[in-house]
């Protein structure tokens, strides 16, 4: 059984969700909470799920929930209850027993597995590190021209502590020949009619191989929250959320390259050095979304918030990258005419979010345009101006945050 495993806050979860019928919604009291995201059509309602706080909702089924930016600015970790939810089939498990509930390993492997809850936390040694999770449509709703897909703003992400066991040990217990490629995932999510686009994603055999990517079983300290994949999800660092199956329960070892609608078809980026088109017109050739692009964040000030002349304010923020660590974030208060270097808080590994800060004294009153651009170790950064794709992926153009001065 999974370590603070509570089985009657599981029956509650369950009977929350059911208790909203087919749309998944929560009942709530009273009237729901409003918040208007800066971008186009940007109204929404902001809902307490079961073991949520009030999450931005931008659909109802498949529940899609975003994390309300000031939590951003609240720690480097994300809290449970905040963390951002992404779903794509609308049949979605609303309680699972952790007694019976198993793994199996399958495929081009010497030793099919069948693995338990217990099996996963006491035969294999722990691994523990803090990773972003970041949707591939995270800051969608900013594309101009307009994007189909989920119109997101900045909020579906979050940094969290996972707890699990290397997938590599789990292969390697199996047992993985010589001629082995690739390797699909699957879990308890389901269409709701019989469809061949059931959620199934795949990695190359050397990545899986790496010792990073994880089968998580805590998150911060906890049981993973239902809707963020109880009892196990696969964590795969530096790489988009669609690679972080929820709910694991299929895991198979292929001689070839999966060629299922989400790997073949869904999440695809441009071929080529910036996975970027001109806006409005269509790539010639794509291949599967990978790695995340260096970005950075104020947390704050907000946008609009007012600051006083002459005297000093911190700004301060957030950054990440696909792994190779953050190397500096520099500064503007001017809209990008000059920069300065800001100091970075605390390194807490080389995939978690790296907070940053820096002192202002504007010294007049009016407007300032705050802007933040992050390096990684390797000399990456972000662009100045936005890149553009058909798909809205990938954002990652240096943000622009507007105080008063007073």
């Amino acid at each position: 059984m999974s370590q603070g495993f509570n089985p009657s806050r599981r029956a509650i979860l369950k009977a929350g969700l059911y208790a909203a019928g087919s749309s998944l919604m929560p009942g709530v009291a009273g009237a729901a909470q409003k918040i208007v995201l800066p971008i186009e059509n940007g109204e929404r309602e902001l809902v307490a799920y079961p073991e949520k706080r009030p999450l931005i909702v931008l659909t109802a089924r498949p529940p899609q929930l975003e994390t309300p930016f000031a939590v951003f600015n609240e720690g480097v970790i994300t809290p449970n209850d905040a963390f951002f939810v992404r779903y794509h089939l609308a049949s979605i498990p609303l309680s699972v027993d952790p007694q019976t509930y198993r793994i199996r390993i399958g495929g081009l492997v010497d030793r099919p597995l069948e693995l338990s809850l217990q099996d996963l936390q006491t035969q294999f040694k722990p691994l523990e590190y803090l990773a972003v999770n970041q949707c591939s449509g995270n800051s969608r709703g900013f594309f101009n021209p307009r994007v189909n897909g989920g119109q997101l703003a900045n909020g579906a992400m979050g940094n969290a502590k996972w707890t699990g066991v290397a997938l590599r040990d789990v292969l390697s217990m199996a047992g993985i020949p010589a001629g082995a490629r690739q390797v699909a995932f699957d879990g308890l999510d389901r269409p709701v009619l019989d469809s061949p686009s059931d959620f199934v994603k795949a990695l190359d055999i050397d990545h899986a191989m790496d010792g990073e990517v994880m089968i998580a079983y805590r998150m911060n300290d906890a049981d993973l929250p239902m809707l963020n994949g109880y009892p196990v999800r696969l964590v795969v660092p530096g790489y988009y959320g669609t690679y972080w199956v929820k709910h694991l329960t299929d895991i198979r070892v292929l001689d070839g390259v999966y060629e299922g609608y989400w790997m073949k078809s869904a999440y695809r980026i441009p071929d080529n050095a910036c996975h970027c088109v001109d806006p409005g017109t269509t790539p010639a050739k794509t291949v599967p979304i990978g790695r995340f692009t260096v970005r950075s964040f104020i947390t704050s000030p907000a946008p609009g918030a007012t600051i006083r002349a002459l005297r000093e304010t911190v700004v301060r923020g957030i950054a990440f990258d696909s792994g190779q660590g953050i190397r500096e974030v520099i500064f503007s208060e001017d809209g990008g005419k000059t920069w300065r270097e800001a100091q970075l808080g605390k390194d807490m590994g080389r995939h978690s979010f790296r907070e940053w800060s820096i002192a202002v004294i504007p010294k007049k009153k009016g407007m300032l345009d705050l802007r933040a651009r992050a390096f990684n170790r390797t000399g990456e950064s972000q662009p100045l101006t936005p890149l553009w794709q058909p798909a809205g992926y990938m954002r990652n153009v240096v943000e622009s945050v507007k105080v008063n001065v007073v």
